[in-house]
């Protein structure tokens, strides 16, 4: 095996950092109503990413360019967007309600989630992961105690971020089932974009008087610029470079620490509150039970190929 250069361990702490970053400014923009909010940051993401599609289509086979078209692919990605609209929704309207903290926590939990469907639906989960859902089930408990004692911590918040875990497994499988032929930015826009639309509607009938496209000639324009570039471009991407030459597993033990990363950068930043101590302690077991799930998997697919 080729070493790793070490510029790809740069790129991989910058997209950690990006993918961390976007709770944090998130929440600084909270003059701009939950919904649209997480509207808007799609928007934008699309415009970034777009020229990468472009570029990506142009290189793909005539075959997998019809493949985009067929009714299998275009309900899949229907679906995808749909999950996508709700994982921002739930998520983002969390900030709101919660603490930026136990937001991050929850809504990262979705590796337990997939444990349970998988151990529902498909198979058998391995040792591994049976013992990390368990523990980050355990974890995820003690961060509540911190609800009796914080104003900025609430069990409907919390909620909220963990819908938004639970949503987000319908874009991780949408995207592993795709991304076997599809490119990654192909995937991402069409995707991307219909759950940025279907928040629209949703926003009106909450009563969100914002423009649907307001981040045109808002102040915080620069913001919304700023969180797509940052989680979208450097943090998604660049986490995607680095399967070029990390190992998956590298990369999603990595992303377990967005909590922790954007919690700090919410403190250090935006003056969000430093976690009580329920949070610390839960919220680290929760991340340990967490990097079980990962390792479990890691293995059953390790064990699966030998087979």
């Amino acid at each position: 095996m080729s070493r790793t250069p070490p510029l790809v361990w740069g790129l991989l702490a910058a997209g950690v950092v990006g993918v961390s970053s976007a709770g944090a400014i998130l929440s600084h923009v909270d003059s701009v109503p939950p919904l649209m909010r997480a509207s808007w940051r799609l928007q934008i993401t699309v415009l970034m990413l777009l020229p990468f599609a472009i570029w990506q289509y142009r290189q793909m086979e005539i075959t997998e360019k019809r493949k985009l078209t067929e009714k299998k692919t275009v309900l899949i990605l229907a679906g995808s967007g749909i999950a996508l609209a709700a994982h921002f929704g739930t998520w983002v309207t969390s900030l709101d309600h919660t603490s930026l903290a136990h937001s991050l926590l929850f809504v990262t939990s979705h590796p337990i989630i997939i444990v349970i469907g998988t151990a529902i639906f498909v198979r058998k989960p391995h040792s591994l992961e049976t013992a990390g859902a368990l523990v980050g089930l355990v974890g995820a408990g003690i961060t509540l105690l911190d609800a009796k004692d914080s104003g900025d911590v609430t069990l409907w918040g919390d909620f909220l971020a963990f819908a938004g875990a639970i949503t987000v497994v319908g874009y991780i499988v949408a995207g592993r089932i795709l991304r076997e032929w599809m490119p990654v930015f192909v995937y991402a826009v069409p995707v991307t974009l219909l759950g940025g639309i279907l928040l629209i509607p949703f926003s009106i009938l909450m009563g969100e008087s914002t423009s649907a496209v307001g981040w045109v000639e808002s102040d915080l324009l620069g913001w919304f610029i700023l969180l797509a570039f940052l989680a979208g471009i450097v943090g998604h991407t660049g986490l995607n470079a680095c399967l070029r030459w990390l190992r998956p597993l590298t990369v999603s033990f990595a992303v377990t620490l967005e909590p922790i990363i954007g919690a700090f950068i919410g403190w250090f930043f935006f003056d969000e509150d430093i976690p009580q101590k329920w949070t610390w302690l839960g919220g680290l077991i929760l991340i340990f039970g967490i990097m079980l799930v990962i390792k479990g998997g890691a293995e059953h697919g390790m064990d699966s190929s030998d087979k």
